[in-house]
């Protein structure tokens, strides 16, 4: 099997310095390292959060299924936009939901995602898990289990994983790498505890980064690392 990845791209991230929407000049970075990643045959599944556009967890005066679903739509949204970029970068796309959207997107199946991916296209895994409580997180995950990824790019707004969070706490230390054991163990949150258990269980090795770092996404793939790794036994 050629190599496989799939890509966690942070919502808030894609939003740059504005915080919401999407900043094009980051995304067409994106684009451009991904198009390397691609014409090098690795194969190449994207997730992408919503936090750019909807933070539902924080409502506390809607329903959470709802919430949960507004979030959801945040992220087909974001698949669009992104792969439309890629598109116009000169890639191939295809973007695949649980739940049908239409004429958008395709509905998800492991025999046509995987083929896709065989076929050289960048392929979007938008709508999460397709459920409520579960979180672009977990949708990561189980989609790189679901296509046999080798390993899970977790690209955010921070450089790497800390033992506090680095915006409230000066002191705060950044991990090289660690186990995912010891992640669960400390409540990390590098991602949600059912995704981190998940990524445990399945032997999902992860790497996260800064995605504002110059060409962060081509350099962790590389081996010039200044994230953490965060291994598995």
């Amino acid at each position: 099997m050629k190599n496989r990845i799939l890509l966690k791209l942070s919502g808030e991230a894609l939003a740059g310095e504005k915080k919401t929407g999407f900043d094009e000049d980051t995304v067409r970075g994106v684009a451009k390292q991904v198009q390397q990643l691609v014409s090098s045959g690795t194969q190449v599944g994207i997730v992408i959060g919503g936090g750019n556009f909807w933070r539902g967890r924080t409502s506390e005066n809607m329903d959470r299924c709802k919430a949960d679903q507004i979030g959801m739509l945040a992220t087909v949204m974001n698949c669009i936009y992104v792969s439309e970029i890629f598109r116009s970068e000169g890639m191939k796309t295809e973007i695949f939901t649980p739940f049908s959207v239409g004429a958008f997107t395709e509905l998800f199946s492991k025999d046509k995602a995987v083929a896709a991916l065989g076929e050289g296209k960048v392929v979007f895994f938008a709508g999460g898990t397709g459920h409520p409580y579960f979180s672009t997180d977990t949708g990561v995950v189980l989609r790189a289990i679901e296509v046999e990824a080798q390993s899970i790019l977790l690209a955010k707004a921070v450089d790497g994983v800390y033992n506090a969070d680095p915006a409230k706490d000066p002191s705060a230390k950044k991990y090289d790498k660690i186990s995912i054991d010891e992640v669960i163990a400390q409540n990390l949150q590098v991602m949600d505890m059912t995704a981190s258990i998940l990524a445990r269980d399945n032997h999902i090795s992860m790497l996260v980064f800064g995605l504002d770092e110059p060409n962060s996404i081509v350099n962790t793939m590389s081996g010039n690392f200044t994230g953490t790794e965060v291994t598995v036994d």
